[in-house]
């Protein structure tokens, strides 16, 4: 019955934000809309960041889940704007609140996970020091992180996001050169 009710809740919250922004929903909304009293609410949940946090690790986990691997710095970009496209609303209202340094902090995770996931896939072939193989997964993280940020900061537009998607699909071979550099043969 306890999973119930967290998964209740979770999803009367997540409908709840994608009617109106995360400053406009409080415990009480949400007890009301969830058909529950507030004592079940703070049985689970500490308080609405509480329950945000979860939620966030939770979608971050998934998007992780559903890519095991990828092979280009396009497919790490595709992977992160499909995930967040569909579920546009709720990334926006919980970006553009207080609990918005939870969010960065997954979408640090998530972008390194990807990238981590890529450079070793790219340069499994090559002899590399293992530290400068974390300079290229921490460069292209940042970059991937940076490039996610903006796009937020810009309303999630298609448009932006196709220029984002042209500057990897021009930078797609950049970790090979990147190691090459550093292995002294460029």
């Amino acid at each position: 019955m306890a999973n119930f009710t967290k998964k209740a809740i979770k999803e009367t919250f997540l409908a709840l934000l994608r009617e109106r922004p995360l400053s406009e929903i409080t415990v009480k909304d949400l007890v009301a809309a969830c058909g529950i009293n507030r004592n079940s609410f703070y049985y689970h949940y500490q308080d609405l960041p509480t329950l945000i946090e979860e939620i966030v690790k939770e979608q971050a986990e998934i998007i992780i889940q559903q890519y095991p691997s990828v092979s280009t710095i396009v497919e790490c970009f595709d992977a992160l704007t499909e995930f967040a496209t569909h579920r546009k609303k709720e990334i926006m209202h919980i970006f553009r609140s207080i609990n918005r340094e939870v969010f960065e902090i997954h979408l640090m995770a998530v972008s390194g996970y990807f990238v981590q996931n890529y450079v070793n896939t790219v340069l499994a072939d090559n002899e590399i020091k293992e530290s400068d193989r974390q300079t290229i997964i921490t460069y292209y993280k940042c970059v991937c992180f940076g490039l996610i940020l903006d796009w937020l900061n810009n309303g999630m537009t298609d448009e932006y996001a196709h220029e984002i998607r042209q500057i990897f699909l021009l930078k797609k071979d950049w970790a090979k050169d990147f190691a090459d550099l550093l292995q002294g043969q460029v």
